[in-house]
């Protein structure tokens, strides 16, 4: 039975069927299991007469109809049916719902009074207060009274629930544990025990959930442990018992539930990585019945005394009854303001008609004739001027074209509304007196333009400011006629306003079949709330009524906010017969009307709901009726209508005087209206949508439901379309729109043979429905609010019906709700923003968060990508103070939304994600076949210039070790200067000579003998700060026969976390005594040091600033060259700290390599901006000067955070040609001198001479900030081929490096999707996917290079992803010692490949790359082959079998949001977490979480699980500037971060 007249409570739940609702997961397996133990709810025998069915309801929705009447607020305003099932389902969910973790924030965004409220307890999802059920603050009731309130019964059954999975964090996905015995028993009581809802107590006592609660304000909170946090380790095996990582836990089980179907396997192995389609569900619901036949409306009957047009109606009524009363407006007390007699309509209009002909421009020259468009602009409180001037523009025959007043320069939509005045060719605006004073003026008093509209001329029409027109003048007042009579706005999906035309003839009839069908008289009194300007509010308020000489009483939204009840006050007070209202404003009656005691409404015959179109309009009529019938409202009085801007009345509910016709009702499927079919909902309750009828088809018109897309062919009678409508009374076109006006008002409906309805077009409402039974007309909702998800249509509206029967008016606004829908990833994501109540804490607010998902997942089938909230009054709103969504949608997509609670599901809606790729077993074609290489390809092999054939006059290849050289150039050149170092201000601080610099080593060699005791091979740790006595100290060391080890000194400001890491490098490298200066000696011994470290456990320390004056006896010489020469300790990005031995004779051949690549000799300059602690740049800075005689210039970089343009400036004044600098030091500069390359260039910088700009880098070069940087400088004559890269590692501190001759840098692009395939394909520039990869600078002499497949160990082809692989004589011996990980395969230094060359000696580099032959040629003529650094293995993430590189997902997150000024990603157990830094307010640390999910989806394919919003400088960088991930990783985990807000994804 389609229209059983069942009162409502009929409709409510017949027990809960067993199952899951959504028909997912296992879930559904472990019903079938128990399903035939189980006692079958009672069902309704559906062949009985409605009178004889028994209302089968279970006792909580009776007690629901109990409690309604005695007007409990927060349970009135829903209908009950929908309200039950939104309940029914958060019920079900108690079985299956996991804790979900909530999001953290910080403390100052949090604005709460109560300090409870402010940290979140550690159960993260039920609040402590309801969630301990012993003692509970709000009393409940114990189960032997029965009638537990059902919303807290709900919400303890989830909260126990909650609590209990936490406690149990193995249930995986059969799960043992508490929760699944709470969760069965309580499924079973639920389903046998009808009459009470089991009492969760005794179970929670029986299963020894145990929940802290506070016992007072002072005591500590203690927090449930997770079950198993203290053994949870991170994924380094460090124990980490920790809020967060609990939190993740939770996270990690939420999403171990099988959400969705697998997906298919159709992995194809090719570049393309295919999205998955969804496929058709076959088992959906198909139309099936026959095709629909157009119904027509009665006949539109002709009544004698029906004027020929509206000006005619106006001037019959305005000569005969000058006195009747026409339209009365009221002030914001209530109080009537003014009524506007017939007879001043009449005259007043005349007046502004003529004004408007004869008054604007010259007699010559008028500024408006008749069929120009003239703006309306009155405020909504003046109705009376706004409709004198209306009527004046139909008399003098212009076309009104009523608008918004503009409240500021930049108004939500005003813009949008300038572009329609313009297209339309609007040049005057007719305001008010009042409405021109409030206008926002220039200094000048001009009104300024606002912002996209034309210039206007504004026309004031208070009739003192007009001139009488001459006796002999009158309108000239025709018949109806095709002409347009006024265009009437329309706001569309995407924001843009269109103006719909509506001709004179089809006003009149409009008007006529509006008098027939609610029947009109003379002379009644109408009730009017709606915007007069537009719509129904005009249709019934401003032209129907002047017809029939009615009167109107105009109730302005400004009364209403001060008094809601107002309209019903004015129907009493005036006795009258008709109210036009919205579902709004009998909510807000609702709200207010306690406080009423002589209200009566039996003066209404007729209430016309004007968005009665709407489905959850139904629960604010129901509500309306139950609380006023008492109050002598009648139910057939209330009449909902659909209306749409271009059909103008679709249908409207005739008032009868019959109270025994019930209104007709639709239980319909929402299942089925996903799929446009119309389904009577029998056995599944929860997900149903109840609509009413919207009344028959309007007199004289004829209606149709077409297909919503594609050609509009009839749909069947079970079958969703869109409403088409024939008539006279619709609107004509949109203006100056020929195509959208074709597409919408020329609309011709075919029948399935192709045949056309009818040989006159229909015009499309915009609505979407179907006429049932008896002609009735229902709507499910409109065209512009359809979301369709993965090929189902869901309707904005019902997703906003069921998140307001979640718990409504307790923590947001019901009003205030927007959602919409976001294309992410090549399919629609659903997106819910709502305003939040002021007075709801974080907890609150969570819990109703996810609370509205379920019952948006289980009603709708449906995941919600995101749910915000926003503080309240903070949603863009149209003037009449609803939301303006376009412009909500638009602030969110921007990021500037600023909403105070995120909470998103990318795991549950994405299920169009590619499929993971599996891990072929054996080597795949792209690799290479064990034996023979795949046809035509070269091997991925190359290397630097052979150093045996390089002939050169370098004298210090005479000798073996370092120490000779300097002996040697003391001897010969004792006075060249070898080092100098620069202050902040650009000084010399201090220089180094050879002879000096040998003098001073010598006495540090006596030190290190005579003082500290040392034998030649021991270690010793140089603690110094980057300068000159680091060099002489290290000199000192090779003269005494020691091994130095370079250690970066302990930052004064920060000693706790930088005075560990010495302490390890101290201990680790085995040091048997420390050197340092006197000032960081004191640190190491200070209070604060002592409080970080254990300070006894130091070796002895020296202090060189007080160095003994005798030579030594004699110089240490080495037995051997492949003795130690010295330690290199690096902490990698991955948080490793290795030391690498360089034996003696790597270390020259390794100065000898650089020497030959930059061409340095004793007369040449370099200038250094480096750290000298590791890798290339202790090399450059100690180490090269030494060997190739060249002068150093040494600026530290710390020195550059005082003084920006300091490194630049000493390359510019010593003309240096070949310099060296870290990303750091460039990132700062690009920063800092931004601004000021004018003012550099005033002071003489010129940068003109630089051959080699180097970045010393252990990672894929920096593309967008060498260019940055190039382009910057450029104007100071930095030339841009001069900026380039070198790449260095573990095992061989420096591979490649840009030197003076070959040629320039390439740059390649290379598709990202095959890259995480571990696959190279080049693109074109600009290409979707693209990666732009520079080449790391030329293989030094001596270097060779192959790539090889780092699992197979074969050799690759040439642009072949692989590991780069090196042998070289500068390569380090191995490592020292691993800090942590003793294992580290010697392999990494002595790999052979498994076939191919399988005698040479290689070392793993650890960094995936590819060698690619260019058409440039080398130095040597040969052709040039480039090496392209992708990124390091340690660093790289595997996810979903793909392999990511940090940096790729990062630099997707930064271009996300202006605020993001860097981000850090990595990740754990298999979730990623994205940390960014926020440059902004706290405000805006919100917007980023939907935009961060949304960028790597699109660009990825990947969920984000996490995303951690700090200040910035969180994200640790060492001092090379590479982001140092594991840190941050480590600190997220401990909760040390104090992160602004941390979302996790669902």
């Amino acid at each position: 039975m389609l229209w059983a007249s069942v009162p409502l409570t009929g409709r409510s739940p017949v027990g809960f069927v067993i199952g899951d609702i959504t028909q997912k997961g296992y879930e559904k397996k472990r019903s079938k299991l128990i399903g035939a133990y189980l006692p079958q709810p009672p069902r309704v025998d559906q062949a009985l007469p409605p009178e004889r069915r028994a209302p089968v309801t279970p006792a909580s929705s009776t007690r629901y109809h109990r409690r309604r009447s005695s007007g409990s607020r927060d349970e009135r305003y829903r209908s009950d049916v929908h309200t039950e099932a939104v309940q029914a389902a958060l019920a079900k969910h108690k079985e299956r719902k996991m804790a979900v973790p909530m999001p953290s924030k910080r403390r100052s965004l949090v604005v709460q009074t109560s300090m409870d409220a402010y940290t979140p307890p550690d159960t993260s999802s039920g609040s402590e207060d309801e969630g301990s059920v012993q003692g509970d603050s709000q009393g409940t009731p114990t189960s032997s009274q029965g009638s537990i309130n059902m919303e807290h019964w709900i919400s303890q059954a989830i909260h126990g629930s909650t609590t209990s999975t936490t406690s149990s964090s193995s249930t995986q996905s059969g799960g043992s544990g508490a929760a699944h015995r709470l969760a069965d028993v309580m499924a079973q009581t639920h389903i046998e025990n009808h009459s009470a809802p089991p009492d969760v107590t005794t179970y929670t006592s029986e299963h020894s959930i145990q929940v802290e609660r506070p016992q007072g304000s002072t005591t500590s909170r203690t927090a449930p442990k997770y079950g198993n946090a203290e053994l949870m380790e991170t994924g380094d095996g460090v124990p980490v018992s920790s809020r967060v990582s609990a939190k993740i836990q939770q996270l990690v089980n939420t999403l171990k539930r099988p959400k969705r179907p697998p997906l298919r396997e159709f992995f194809v192995d090719d570049f393309e990585e295919l999205l998955e389609v969804q496929q058709p569900d076959p088992n959906q619901p198909k139309p099936e019945g026959a095709q629909m036949l157009a119904v027509r409306g009665e006949q539109l009957g002709v009544v004698t005394n029906w004027p020929p047009s509206l000006e005619a109606a106006l001037q019959r009524w305005g000569t005969i009854s000058p006195k009747a009363p026409c339209l009365t407006t009221m002030d914001t007390n209530g109080k009537p303001l003014y009524i506007l007699t017939y007879g001043k309509l009449w005259t007043r209009s005349m007046k502004v008609a003529y004004n408007i002909l004869h008054k604007l421009g010259t007699k010559q020259e008028p500024m408006v004739r008749p069929g120009d468009r003239v703006a309306l602009v009155f405020p909504n409180n003046d109705p009376a001027a706004s409709m004198v001037a209306f009527y004046g523009c139909l008399l003098a025959e212009v076309v009104p074209v009523p608008i918004e007043v503009p409240l500021t320069r930049k108004d939500a939509g005003s813009q949008q509304i300038g572009f329609l005045l313009g297209s339309c060719g609007v040049t005057v605006a007719l305001t008010s007196d009042a409405c021109h004073k409030g206008l926002p003026k220039s200094p000048t008093g001009e009104i300024p333009q606002f912002k996209g509209w034309p210039k206007l001329l504004w026309f004031v029409t208070e009739s003192k400011h007009l001139s009488k027109p001459p006796r002999d003048w009158f309108p000239h007042i025709k018949d109806a006629n095709n002409d347009t009579a006024y265009i009437e706005y329309k706001t569309c999906k995407d924001g843009s306003v269109l103006g719909v035309t509506v001709t004179r003839i089809a006003l009149l009839t409009h008007c006529q079949a509006l008098t027939q069908a609610c029947g009109y008289t003379e002379a009644e009194t109408i009730v009017n709330v709606l915007d007069f300007k537009k719509d129904v509010g005009l249709w019934h308020g401003i032209l129907t009524s002047v017809m029939n000489m009615m009167h109107v009483i105009s109730i302005p939204y400004a009364l209403m906010k001060v008094n809601p009840l107002s309209w019903i006050q004015k129907v009493c007070q005036y006795k009258a017969k008709v109210a036009c209202v919205k579902s709004r404003d009998m909510h807000w009656a609702l709200v207010a009307h306690r406080d009423q005691r002589d209200i009566n409404l039996s003066s209404l015959r007729m209430l016309i709901v004007a968005d009665g179109a709407n489905p959850w309009s139904i629960s604010s009529c129901d509500a309306f009726l139950n609380v006023f019938q008492s109050k002598g409202l009648r139910q057939e009085v209330i009449c909902p209508c659909a209306s749409s801007p271009e059909a103008l009345t679709v249908a409207i509910r005739r008032p009868t005087d019959d109270s025994n016709q019930p209104p007709g009702r639709g239980v319909l499927s929402m299942h089925g209206l996903t799929y446009g079919v119309i389904r009577v909902d029998s056995e599944e309750k929860l997900s149903v949508l109840t609509v009413q009828d919207v009344g028959l088809v309007m007199p004289g018109a004829i209606m149709c439901s077409v297909k919503p897309d594609g050609i509009p062919q009839l749909c069947r009678t079970d079958e969703i379309g869109e409403l088409c409508v024939c008539a006279i009374a619709t609107g004509t076109s949109y203006y100056g729109l020929s195509g959208m006006t074709k597409n919408t008002f020329e609309v011709f409906p075919v029948t399935s043979s192709g045949a056309p309805v009818s040989e006159y077009p229909f015009v499309r409402t915009g609505l979407l429905g179907f006429v049932g039974p008896g002609g009735l007309v229902f709507v499910v909702g409109k065209m512009d609010g359809l979301m369709v998800v993965s090929g189902r249509r869901h309707n904005a509206d019902d997703i906003v019906a069921t998140a307001l029967a979640v718990e409504p008016m307790k923590f947001v606004y019901r009003g205030r709700i927007a959602v919409f829908s976001v294309t992410v990833l090549h399919d629609e994501r659903i997106v819910i923003v709502a305003e939040q109540r002021p007075d709801s804490t974080e907890e609150d607010s969570f819990q109703w968060m996810s609370r509205v998902l379920q019952a948006i997942d289980s009603i709708h089938q449906v995941g919600v990508y995101c749910l915000a909230l926003v503080p309240a009054n903070t949603l863009p709103k149209t003037p009449l103070g609803g939301i303006h969504l376009s412009e909500t949608k638009q602030l969110f997509l921007e990021g500037s939304l600023h909403p105070c609670n995120v909470l998103m599901c990318p795991h549950t809606c994405v299920t169009n994600l590619p499929k993971p790729r599996q891990k072929q077993p054996e080597i795949g074609p792209a690799s290479v076949m064990v034996g023979n290489l795949v046809s035509g390809k070269r091997i991925a092999q190359a290397s630097g210039r052979d150093l045996g054939q390089i002939e050169d006059n370098d004298q210090a290849r005479k000798f073996l070790f370092l120490s000779e050289v300097l002996q040697w150039r003391a001897q010969t050149t004792p006075d060249h200067v070898l080092y100098t170092l620069l202050n902040c201000r650009g000084a010399i601080a201090s220089s180094l000579t050879c002879v000096q610099l040998h003098k001073r080593a010598e006495k540090i060699a006596v030190m290190l003998l005579e003082r500290g005791h040392l034998q030649d091979g021991d270690h010793v740790a140089l603690v110094y700060p980057p300068g000159i006595d680091l060099i002489a100290a290290f000199y000192g060391c090779l003269y005494a026969g020691c091994v130095p080890i370079t250690v970066r000194p302990p930052h004064p400001q920060n000693i706790a976390t930088t005075l560990p890491t010495v302490k390890m490098i101290v201990e680790v490298s085995r040091s048997a005594c420390l050197m340092t200066t006197q000032l960081i000696c004191k640190l190491l011994r200070s209070r604060e040091a002592a409080a970080a470290v254990d300070v006894r456990a130091w070796p002895p320390i020296l202090d060189t600033d007080d160095l003994p004056k005798k030579r030594p006896a004699q110089i240490y010489k080495p037995s051997n060259p492949d003795t130690l020469a010295y330690l290199d300790f690096s902490v990698s990005t991955t948080g490793m700290l290795a030391g690498v031995k360089m034996c003696h004779a790597a270390t020259s051949a390794f100065c000898r390599s650089i020497k030959l690549q930059c061409e340095l000799y004793p007369s040449r300059e370099v200038a250094i901006c480096l750290d000298p602690y590791c890798g290339l740049g202790f090399v450059l800075w100690c180490l090269c000067s030494v060997y190739s005689g060249h002068q150093s210039i040494l600026i530290p970089p710390s020195e550059l955070e005082t003084n920006p343009a300091l490194w630049l400036l000493a390359v510019s004044q010593y003309k240096v040609r070949d310099t060296f600098c870290s990303y750091s030091v460039m990132e700062l500069c690009t920063k800092g001198l931004g601004s000021q390359t004018e003012s550099l260039k005033a002071r003489g910088l010129d940068l003109s001479r630089v051959r080699t700009c180097v970045v010393v880098a252990e990672e894929r070069p920096r593309i967008a900030l060498t260019q940055s940087f190039s382009k910057l400088f450029k104007d100071l004559g930095l030339h841009p081929r001069a900026v380039s890269t070198s790449f260095g590692c573990r095992v061989n501190l420096a591979i490649c490096l840009q030197g003076t001759s070959g040629p320039d840098p390439t740059t390649v692009y290379v598709d990202m999707r095959a890259l995480r395939h571990d696959r190279v394909r080049l693109v074109e520039r600009g290409s979707p996917h693209s990666l732009p990869l520079m080449e790391s600078g030329k293989i030094l002499p001596g270097v060779r290079i192959i790539i090889a497949n780092p699992e197979t160990k074969g050799p690759l082809g040439d642009s072949h992803l692989g590991e780069i692989w090196v042998h070289s004589a500068h390569n380090a011996s191995g490592y020292f010692t691993i800090y942590g990980d003793e294992s580290l395969q010697s392999d990494h230094f002595n790999s052979r490949l498994s076939f191919g060359d399988t005698q040479t000696v290689w070392a793993r580099t650890g960094y995936l790359g590819f060698l690619r032959r260019t058409e440039l040629t080398d130095a040597n003529g040969e052709r040039h082959d480039a090496l392209y650094v992708v990124g390091a293995l340690d660093e790289a993430m595997e996810l979903r079998g793909m392999r990511y590189h940090p940096i790729d997902i990062e630099t997707s997150v930064i271009r996300a949001h202006k605020s993001v000024t860097e981000c850090a990603v990595f990740t754990w157990t298999n979730l990623l977490v994205v940390v960014v830094e926020l440059d902004g307010s706290e405000q805006e640390a919100l917007d980023l979480v939907p935009l961060v999910t949304n960028v790597v989806l699109e660009e990825h394919y990947l969920v984000v699980g996490v995303v951690v919003v700090v200040d910035i400088g969180v994200i640790p960088i060492n001092s090379r500037g590479e982001k140092q991930r594991m840190h941050l990783r480590d600190g997220f985990l401990a909760d040390q971060l104090d992160p602004i807000y941390v979302a996790y994804n669902m």
